[in-house]
């Protein structure tokens, strides 16, 4: 039985308003919430030098604090553990005419924090300004 016999056939058709008012919704939609930013830039011209390599390294002074508190400069142990004595052995290790020499105090975990500071102390008193500490990675 065929019933639509009498209708002529209809061609598929693609509806295109909804799919443009769609489109258009989707736009306005993104340049709502699009964030322009302008990026303003000055154009620096640095200035320039030339230095020469410095060959020089600093005089260091190794400094090291042991567990039982005793001090050792440049691998000499220090006879006493009071400031001057230790200040005095600090200016007799730097060579006179050393610029700007560097004390590098090398501490056991363990020693007393009290001898550290007072490294830190004869270090001033000999007139070295410039203190480093030595550490090492911990071990995992």
């Amino acid at each position: 039985m065929n019933f639509g016999r009498g209708r002529a056939r209809e061609e598929p058709e693609i509806n295109l308003i909804p799919l443009i008012d769609v489109l258009l919704v989707i736009i306005i939609f993104l340049m709502l919430t699009t964030t322009y930013s302008r990026f303003a830039g000055l154009e620096i011209n640095l200035p320039t030098a030339e230095t020469q390599s410095s060959s020089e390294r600093p005089v260091e002074v190794n400094v090291a604090v042991t567990a039982a508190g005793e001090v050792v400069i440049n691998k000499r142990p220090v006879s006493s553990a009071d400031i001057p004595a230790i200040a005095a052995a600090m200016q007799a290790v730097v060579p006179t005419g050393a610029k700007d020499p560097v004390v590098i105090i090398n501490a056991d975990a363990k020693a007393a924090h009290q001898r550290v500071i007072d490294v830190m102390q004869a270090a001033q008193q000999a007139g070295l300004v410039h203190i480093s500490f030595a550490t090492q990675a911990a071990q995992r």
